[in-house]
């Protein structure tokens, strides 16, 4: 497993929810690789919560989402945008317990479609919610010139 890092702060105005580190409001996710999976742990934080201790689904979709579009940039090579989304919230999801584990692969490739299975987990490692996720990507070229993609080899430390 090797450590994903974000290239993303250089630029200007870089604010995203899901990633930045610097979004004071935002969910800080950091991604690793392992094998053909793209993971994140993330630690709950209390204004996220909908019912009492139990992560808004919202919240447990963005989480998803984000991931899924970290597998498009870092295995496929590009970017890409959500066209769909549909999301099984299978049991609720502890704040309090610990940290919660998120991990995209990739089920279909489809000309510049893309389909992601991306699964949540609790701290006790049960399956808590899954999304299947269509992604449109676009070619490098406008993923580099239109949409601030880096250069591969800023998302590691070992420039592989």
């Amino acid at each position: 497993m090797r450590k994903i890092l974000n290239p993303y702060p250089k630029y200007p105005g870089y604010n995203c929810f899901g990633c930045s580190p610097k979004n004071e409001n935002g969910l800080k996710m950091e991604f690793s690789e392992d094998g053909d999976t793209i993971i994140c742990d993330w630690k709950p934080v209390d204004f996220l919560q909908g019912y009492y201790n139990v992560l808004h689904g919202g919240i447990q979709a963005t989480l998803m989402d984000e991931i899924g579009s970290w597998y498009i940039q870092v295995k496929l090579k590009t970017a890409g945008v959500t066209s769909s989304m549909n999301v099984r919230y299978l049991k609720p999801v502890s704040m309090v317990k610990g940290n919660i584990n998120l991990r995209a692969s990739m089920i279909k490739m489809r000309r510049n479609l893309v389909d992601i299975l991306v699964e949540l987990y609790d701290s006790d490692k049960q399956l808590c919610a899954k999304a299947d996720i269509t992604y449109f990507t676009f070619s490098q070229e406008v993923a580099k010139k239109e949409l601030h993609y880096p250069d591969f080899e800023e998302f590691f430390n070992d420039k592989s």
